[in-house]
């Protein structure tokens, strides 16, 4: 069976997403993170080393558990990030 999120964020949208999420910021020990995209686009910044990805509904992004990163909207968009315990198929 695969793994189920044990929490998930509220929707945000361009406006209503966190600045913490907009700046450096990672999970903790442990700490996967999906970021699903409802609709719109979304960049997501990886650091340390650095990556960039683009997504959209069809394409969510895998957070791996310390990693710092940063996400960045591309124009109106709503999205949701899912947190799990153990790694989850993104």
């Amino acid at each position: 069976m695969a793994p189920q999120p044990y929490r998930s964020t509220p929707v945000f949208d361009e406006e209503s997403l966190p600045v913490a999420l907009r700046a450096r910021h990672s999970t903790k020990a442990g700490v996967w993170g999906v970021i699903r995209l409802i609709e719109g686009r979304l960049r997501l910044t990886l650091l340390e080393p650095e990556e960039e990805h683009m997504l959209d509904p069809m394409r969510p992004g895998l957070i791996t558990p310390q990693r710092p990163h940063f996400v960045t909207a591309l124009g109106p968009m709503r999205m949701q990030v899912d947190f799990y315990d153990e790694q989850p198929a993104a």
